[in-house]
């Protein structure tokens, strides 16, 4: 099967930037990178990971390029995950971060599941729509105010009070 996917450019403005991508279910997560890389006009040089998503774009697991991580700490790999084990009728959205030092975020979304085309090759970029800038979207991150009178030394605890703080006598 094909999987058709929206990829959109996370900048903030009011220009959409956007490429509907077709990849075949059984190619990898590096293919799907390396085919966004081309549409969208970068050099494929960057490091870059895919985090699964939920239906609020809230980040989840990592997918990334090369092994990063600390032993003991397994991460997915691009060229090692094929993109139906991720992305499915119950899990269609990713975020796909490239180039870790300018940040460009993505959001990619799959939006239909196709039968191949004859005579068609893949990965296809179907759709083109906006130019990317030249330089990646600035981000500014800012916590969520929920509760304008949170303070976090406010926890009731006297530290003068030893005799109170509930340790467990038996700890080692």
């Amino acid at each position: 099967m094909i999987y058709r996917f929206r990829v959109i450019l996370d900048n903030d403005t009011e220009d959409d930037v956007f490429r509907d991508i077709e990849i075949r279910e059984s190619d990898t997560m590096e293919d799907l990178h390396n085919t966004i890389t081309q549409s969208f006009g970068f050099d494929g040089m960057e490091m870059a990971s895919f985090y699964i998503s939920d239906d609020q774009w809230n980040q989840g697991e990592e997918i990334s390029m090369m092994d990063m991580s600390e032993a003991g700490n397994e991460v997915k790999m691009m060229n090692e995950t094929i993109i139906n084990s991720i992305v499915h009728e119950a899990s269609t959205r990713l975020i796909y971060l490239y180039d870790f030092m300018n940040m460009w975020t993505f959001y990619v979304e799959l939006g239909e599941i196709v039968e191949e085309a004859e005579g068609t090759d893949y990965p296809n970029l179907m759709f083109v729509h906006g130019q990317i800038p030249d330089e990646a979207p600035e981000k500014t991150f800012e916590a969520e105010e929920d509760d304008d009178d949170y303070n976090e030394f406010d926890d009731d605890l006297d530290l003068d009070d030893y005799d109170n703080l509930n340790f467990d006598e038996n700890w080692n």
